[in-house]
């Protein structure tokens, strides 16, 4: 049995983000950790990859006997051979070859151009289409080259993008010259201006944008939050967005913040420490004794924490926050989209028992399994499996939205009217709803700039910020039991 040692501030979420677990330092210091394998090496890992699976993994009763498998195959093909339903049920699990790498990028540190994307075809032929910048990071290439929310993006090294060349051509440049895009009439064309960037490795700051709409006639102050993934800080400072996101809400509660809308439709995840934070700075009446989530494992590792820790080993409560508003909100608006995922879906799911959560996009990626990255205890080489360890359910043990439909939102709301307006600007599509919703009509006499509808390429967001799919993670110490 692995050993994951009970860390409660410590656990981690995400579409994408994870953690390695520090390892005991008691292996033999003359094993020296590969760079690289080769084939030979592949029968080890495999049986490797198949004894942790076997003992964490959530279904672990559902592996296919190890005697029947090939385990001289590539990692990559063996690992697939063990995942449990993977198009409906687990799709989320993954391997890697290099841990390492996949740490940092999880952990929102990557060499990137700092933009997240949707895309969208351009034509009535449904070939052409366009990446619409729904954000741009903080202090990347893309911020300093002058790029912003609403920018469209048609070609990439003079060549437009496609259906069947937009990966190989957003991904694979480290330096690329982009051609920018502007409605014009009923259709999106190519204008002069272009911006030439060169990756560069960037922490992305989560805290992405916060205002107050002070309405009085309506008796409303409105927080409006962009957070765009569950991390609490850097290396230098681990705390430091977690704080962010404090002193955000230390600003609501100053203002009077009657209303809260949280933008987490470009969320996909992040760590559970976060997910706690932000949650217990919205929720009405709940305390540290209150139950934010329970953890369901398979039925050995529930029985272990219960039979080393107690009857509630896997029941977490709520953070007392000072800037909690709570109080003063009866309900919390939550946009949505497909790729809010995982610590977003635990934050909307675990705040459902105590207020109203009115949910205004599209369904959520459904992701509400948690799991771990894993890497080899004696290091010898880089593979690492980050695998589903259970799932999270809230404190009235509701779980139910782990399907490919993800949540339902209240209000059905498509983000496809672009050029995206600014965060914050009261006619932005699903801000919009928000306020209908509250009564607030739209300003009057404001002129809107053209705008075109356009039809979705994919059900998905993209970025190349990092791998981020809807991981949900635990972080703990991985080492074996005597």
């Amino acid at each position: 049995m692995l050993n994951f040692r009970k860390l409660h501030l410590l656990y981690v979420l995400t579409f994408a983000l994870t953690i390695v677990g520090c390892k005991d330092k008691d292996v033999d210091p003359a094993v020296e950790t590969k760079d690289s394998t080769t084939a030979a090496d592949y029968p080890e890992i495999n049986s490797w990859l198949y004894d942790v699976m076997n003992d964490a993994y959530f279904w672990y009763k559902n592996l296919p006997a190890e005697s029947s498998l090939d385990t001289s195959i590539d990692p990559n093909d063996f690992f697939e051979k063990l995942v449990y339903q993977r198009s409906t049920v687990d799709r989320f699990s993954m391997v890697t070859d290099d841990i390492d790498a996949l740490q940092n990028e999880f952990n929102g540190i990557s060499k990137i151009f700092g933009i997240s994307y949707s895309l969208s075809y351009i034509d009535n032929g449904k070939s052409n289409i366009a990446a619409f910048l729904n954000y741009v990071v903080k202090g990347s290439p893309a911020e300093t080259a002058g790029l912003k929310r609403g920018d469209i993006l048609l070609k990439v090294n003079g060549t437009q993008l496609t259906s069947s060349n937009y990966t190989t051509l957003l991904s694979s440049n480290e330096t690329a010259t982009f051609t920018l895009g502007e409605v014009s009439g009923s259709g999106i064309v190519a204008s002069s201006q272009t911006v030439t960037m060169t990756k560069a490795q960037v922490s992305e700051d989560p805290v992405l944008f916060s205002t107050v709409i002070s309405k009085p006639a309506y008796g409303k102050n409105i927080g409006y939050l962009v957070y765009t993934q569950f991390v609490p800080g850097t290396d230098a400072d681990e705390s430091k967005y977690d704080n962010e996101l404090r002193q955000v809400f230390a600003d609501f509660k100053s203002k009077g913040v009657n209303e809260l809308v949280l933008d987490l439709r470009f969320n996909p995840g992040g760590y559970i420490s976060s997910a706690e934070t932000l949650a217990s700075l919205i929720g009405n009446g709940i305390s540290s004794s209150k139950i934010f989530y329970t953890e369901q494992w398979n039925d050995k590792y529930t029985a272990y924490w219960q039979k080393t820790q107690g009857a509630n080993a896997l029941n977490y409560n709520f953070l007392n926050e000072a800037n909690n508003i709570g109080s003063s909100l009866s309900r919390v608006f939550v946009l949505t989209s497909n790729g809010t995922a995982s610590a977003s879906e635990l934050v909307i799911n675990g705040l459902k028992p105590y207020m109203s959560v009115i949910k205004i996009g599209e369904h959520t990626a459904g992701k509400n399994l948690f799991g771990s990255l894993i890497s080899d205890d004696q290091e010898r080489w880089k593979w690492g499996a980050y695998i589903m360890l259970g799932q999270t359910a809230n404190a009235n043990g509701e779980s139910d939205y782990g399907t490919v439909n993800g949540m339902t939102p209240d209000y059905v709301v498509e983000d496809a009217t672009v050029p995206y307006l600014p965060f914050g600007d009261e006619n932005e599509t699903l801000l919009r709803k928000a306020l209908d919703v509250m009564g607030i009509p739209a300003p009057e006499g404001q002129r809107l700039a053209a705008t075109k509808t356009v039809d979705t390429f994919r059900q998905m967001l993209h970025d190349d910020l990092k791998t981020k799919d809807n991981l949900m993670i635990r972080r703990g110490n991985v080492r074996a039991i005597p």
